[in-house]
């Protein structure tokens, strides 16, 4: 069914993003009542590519509940990580290693962007706002936490550990030096938007150093910190490696974050007292991935590099797991374009990627998507710039289909470890 040419599940789905945006004291009422409103319509009237009715709607669950558990179980396992980190000593001691004045705040994203390239691009971005909450006394502005987050996403973007849509694309069979090359596009984007958010950041909150202060580092914790993250890694590089379709099948990267979480208990206990507001988050985004599964992307438009940066804005509402599944099976891209595209361009809005979902609820002053574009504008000037120096400097070179539908699904791989999601919204 269209409305004046247009499906009318995009209409719906545009309206909840919309609901969200306007009203950000609401947002996980409205993401939950639109995906309400689009399941039940597509249950009525259109059904589902796995089939009609309720019986469709079940086996479309049942294709994408690996990569909801998987995101649910990083989103409040890094939350909880995030916390130990912040408890451990470490945030307190960084104010005496960073730059005096605004290269202070800047060297902070710089160092979040290299975390991302081989650390789960959520966890990158949680330890860079813990770590801003410390050195600025919490009073972080709204335009460095979304660098914060712009920052996470484009370091993971030419890494194919670094994202989940790199790491799909690893799968496929694409060379990891295909995908390096956005690393150049990456690197003029933390230029173009790190300097006016770090400048930004000084004139409202300066770093503040106590040379003289002891601060004392509860090691346990920090080994907490480090043992999550590695059992994340080995975990994520093991089942890609080694077992690639076992993981469309059982959220083994979510369950790694949570087995570790549990067997460091004896040593110190997580901050439990967290979960509620974690789930909440956690919920909402979940909400909002689950519509844009149900969405009916069939196929783009041709591949090119005008259709690359227009997913980059695309992926700022919408899950790109699915856009970079479509984008395998029907080829003819050039891979570090669209890596960096679907990478990056979820940390245009708030909601746009898991790392930014994840910060927010931190900082819940940031759930305002009118907010997050008036004081984060350079972050999409950042994606512009950093796009068109890449296409000036390499040229577009296209590459032809590996195989048939890529062999690739949409929930093939786990959405954090490596994720970017910037997944937007994942």
């Amino acid at each position: 069914m269209e409305l004046f040419g247009i499906p009318v599940d995009f209409i719906l789905f545009a309206i909840t993003l919309l609901g969200v945006a306007l009203f950000h004291h609401y947002v996980l009422q409205v993401a939950l009542g639109g995906l309400t409103v689009i399941a039940g319509y597509k249950i009525l009237f259109t059904g589902f590519k796995t089939g009609p009715g309720l019986a469709g709607f079940g086996l479309h669950m049942a294709h994408e509940w690996v990569l909801l558990v998987n995101l649910f179980c990083l989103l409040v396992g890094f939350a909880l990580l995030a916390r130990h980190f912040e408890d451990s000593g470490v945030p307190e001691v960084l104010p005496k290693l960073l730059p005096a004045g605004w290269l202070g705040p800047f060297a902070l994203l710089a160092i979040i962007f290299v975390l991302s390239g081989f650390l789960d691009n959520i966890a990158a971005a949680l330890i860079g706002a813990t770590v801003a909450a410390s050195v600025f006394k919490r009073k972080v502005h709204i335009g460095y936490l979304a660098a914060i987050v712009a920052a996470s996403n484009a370091g993971g973007a030419g890494s194919v550990v670094g994202d989940t849509t790199t790491t799909m694309m690893w799968i496929d069979g694409v060379s990891p030096m295909d995908v390096l090359h956005a690393y150049l596009a990456a690197f003029v984007a933390l230029v173009v938007f790190g300097v006016p958010a770090a400048l930004l950041q000084h004139k409202h909150m300066a770093i503040e150093k106590n040379l003289h202060a002891q601060h004392k580092i509860d090691w346990a914790r920090v080994a907490i910190v480090g043992f999550i993250l590695v059992a994340a890694i080995v975990t994520n590089v093991t089942v890609n490696l080694e077992f690639p379709a076992a993981a469309d099948h059982f959220p083994f990267l979510g369950v790694a974050v949570w087995v570790a979480l549990i067997l460091a208990i004896p040593l110190r206990k997580p901050e439990w007292s967290l979960m509620p507001d974690a789930v909440k988050g956690s919920i909402f985004l979940l909400a909002l991935v689950t519509c844009a599964s149900m969405m009916p992307v069939e196929k783009l438009p041709p591949a090119s590099w005008q259709s690359a940066l227009t997913l980059g804005f695309v992926s700022s509402v919408f899950d790109n797991i699915p856009l970079t599944a479509l984008a395998l099976k029907q080829g003819g891209f050039d891979w570090g374009f669209l890596a960096y595209a679907v990478g990056f361009g979820g940390s245009m809005l708030w909601f746009g990627s898991s790392a930014g979902v994840a910060v927010s609820n931190l900082f819940p002053e940031a759930k305002s998507a009118l907010q997050w574009l008036r004081h984060g504008w350079f972050v999409p000037v950042g994606y512009v710039a950093g796009f068109f120096v890449m296409l000036a400097l390499l040229g577009w070179h296209p590459h032809a289909p590996h195989k048939e539908a890529a062999g690739v699904s949409l929930a093939s791989n786990p959405p954090a470890m490596l994720m970017t999601q910037n997944a937007g919204p994942q």
